[in-house]
């Protein structure tokens, strides 16, 4: 068993700006002895081809962005940037392979589920699960798959990938009222209230998960976003860190009674308190490994 980390990899951002690099290093660190941690490899650009728009990825290598869609984006567009997107989108690919060999992948980023087709959004610019299940179709792999996304934002990129693929079921579980304020469709999209807690948070998880088992998945892609966690600076959720852990816990649980292999990725985590967002990422990662690996 193994994880891929974008840790060692910068990004030249403004001063002050909220993306959390901080916490791909925090978490790889908390991590350490558990098992090993490998950087990320490059994803083939062939496999974006398969996935994204090919006119949308080869601006990117030529162009970039411009103001407007790096606005669109929230991220200044940079060489650094689409460098580490490149290898996030690799790890995602990696942990895809490493799930269906031993059946558990662990990429210590990823989840970047607003990408869409053929633009950026909300920090992404690949979609990183997309790019994996259009891969892993070319390598030969005809299974249902299924995304749980529990992000505290709707995987709307996500959703309008795979709108017309009936093989692959998509579960989005968010604040109804955050970004983005329109909403794309997914199989199954649950829209919760602004500062829900742990009960309430966790009875609609237990419905939908329920829904989503009976499309007998035969791979699983976790978005296991931590802005779900009270405090956090976008999340607009109030669930505890006791919360987090019984979320992940039932997907977990899921998974074993399904018998498939399970894809984790790291999705959003903006905590106020950085310290929570690193604890709440990492007890997602040694909770996979203690009940899965």
């Amino acid at each position: 068993m193994r994880a891929y980390t974008t840790a060692h990899l910068r990004v030249d951002l403004p001063q002050g700006h909220p993306f959390p690099l901080y916490k791909y290093q925090g978490v790889a660190e908390a991590l350490k002895g558990l098992l090993p941690i490998l950087p990320a490899p490059e994803v083939p650009r062939e496999a974006l081809h398969l996935a994204h728009r090919p006119e949308y990825v080869e601006k990117l290598f030529t162009e970039g962005l411009s103001r407007q869609e790096s606005l669109r984006l929230g991220l200044p567009f940079s060489p650094s940037l689409l460098r580490r997107a490149l290898f996030a989108a690799g790890g995602t690919l990696a942990a895809a392979r490493d799930a269906l060999e031993l059946g558990l992948g662990l990429n210590l980023s990823g989840g970047t589920h607003h990408a869409y087709p053929d633009r950026a959004e909300g920090y992404s610019l690949f979609n990183d699960v997309a790019v994996a299940v259009a891969w892993l179709r070319r390598e030969g792999f005809r299974g249902r798959v299924l995304v749980v996304d529990l992000d505290a934002h709707q995987g709307n990129g996500t959703a309008v990938f795979f709108q017309k693929d009936p093989t692959v079921f998509t579960l989005s579980l968010h604040g109804e009222r955050n970004y983005p304020l329109r909403k794309e469709r997914s199989d199954l999209d649950v829209g919760l209230p602004d500062g829900v807690g742990d009960e309430a948070y966790l009875y609609a998880l237990d419905e939908a998960l329920e829904i989503a088992q009976a499309f007998q998945p035969e791979l699983v892609f976790y978005n296991a976003g931590v802005d779900v966690l009270k405090g956090d600076r976008f999340g607009r959720l109030g669930l505890s860190l006791e919360g987090v852990r019984k979320r992940d816990e039932r997907v977990f649980r899921m998974v074993k009674t399904l018998g498939v292999p399970l894809v984790v990725v790291m999705g959003g985590g903006y905590n106020r308190d950085p310290r929570l967002t690193v604890e709440a990422h990492a007890g997602t990662y040694r909770l996979a490994l203690s009940s899965l690996a």
